[in-house]
This record gives structure tokens, sequence and C-alpha cells, in this order.
């Protein structure tokens, strides 16, 4: 099985760029989008300059428990970098979300509670809410992490959207959100 299909049957379709989109990040935006594969691994992220955003990540489930997926994520968190990824809200149907997250949190990652992500995906014309982590080494603000994400959704998410897919993803700041009344909860607390 080649790396699209790996990522293709593991995340949703409303995740899920199309194999040329993702091509055409590799090509025309290759200083900043990369891939790194491995029989059992697929990692697909952007580096830029004082952070790194996570698109996929898939270990196989031979492989998982492993140490794969913490090696993976070691390879970028020496580069002194904030990560950012975003994941789906724990589905109590689905135990791989819960899995996903205690997998990130025992990696270090915090809940950027305070920002709202809510696309509508154009596969499904659904709205699709996600929820956004991210690990600092430096202790950024979640405003800088917001920030950091919107240039993200505009650099990588919305790449050619028009040419691609025929219609073009909502406007960034349709999309993200920033809370300030602090009444958000944080999505590591309903782990068990």
């Amino acid at each position: 099985m080649n790396w699209y299909e790996k990522l293709n049957q593991y995340f949703p379709i409303e995740e899920m760029k199309s194999r040329e989109h993702i091509e055409m990040l590799l090509k025309e935006k290759g200083d900043i989008y990369h891939k790194d594969e491995g029989p059992l691994h697929v990692l697909m992220y952007a580096e830029l300059t004082n952070f790194i955003f996570i698109d996929y990540i898939f270990v196989s489930k031979d492989a998982r428990g492993q140490g794969l997926g913490h090696k993976l994520l070691e390879k970028l968190k020496v580069k002194g970098k904030a990560i950012i990824l975003e994941v789906e809200p724990v589905d109590y149907e689905d135990s791989d979300s819960g899995k996903r997250l205690k997998f990130y949190q025992r990696e270090g990652f915090e809940h950027a509670s305070s920002i709202g992500y809510n696309r509508r995906s154009l596969a499904t014309n659904q709205i699709n809410k996600m929820e956004i982590l991210y690990w600092s080494p430096t202790n950024e603000s979640e405003e800088l992490i917001y920030e950091a994400m919107k240039k993200t959704y505009e650099m990588i998410h919305t790449y050619k959207d028009k040419e691609l897919y025929g219609q073009s993803y909502q406007n960034v700041d349709e999309v993200l959100t920033l809370e300030q009344d602090g009444e958000q909860k944080d999505i590591f607390d309903h782990l068990s």
C-alpha cells in the first residue's frame, strides 16, 4: 500500500486532502512541506521558521505500542520549535480517538482550548469540528498558536483549493476563532 492509501484508509474523508493537493504541496512548497515515510509510518508536516504543523501522522496498527510514534515526534521536537496538530474531539464510540489523545498527552502536548476550529469539508459539505493540540519548548501563548494555525490554514489547507477542488474553503476568520472568556474545557480533562 502506498503512502496516500495508508492515510486515506486511516483518516476520515472530511480530514483528507486529495492526493493531487498533497503532491502539489510536496512539489511546489517542498521547502516547507515534507513527507517522512517508512514501511510502518507516514508523517506529513510543514516546517516554518518558528513552528511545525503536523498535517498527518500515521503509524501502522502492527507497530503501535512499540515507540514509533514517540520517535517520530522526537525527531520534530529536537528542532526546538512549537509543534501544532489537529485532532478530532473525543468520540466515545471510537476508542482510537481517546487513545490518540492519551498518546499526545503523554508526549507533552497541550490543548489549545481557547482556539475554535470549525471547517466545512469540501468532500461532505458538513462542518467538521477539530481541536488544536500543541507542544512548545518555550511555553508559547495560545495567541501565538492561533496565529500559526491561521498561517497553516492559508498556506497549506487552502493552497490552490479552487484549482484543485473546483471551490474554495471558507475564509480563515470563519474557520478559526480565539475565545477570550476562558470558559473552554480542556479535552484532556475527560480522559480516564
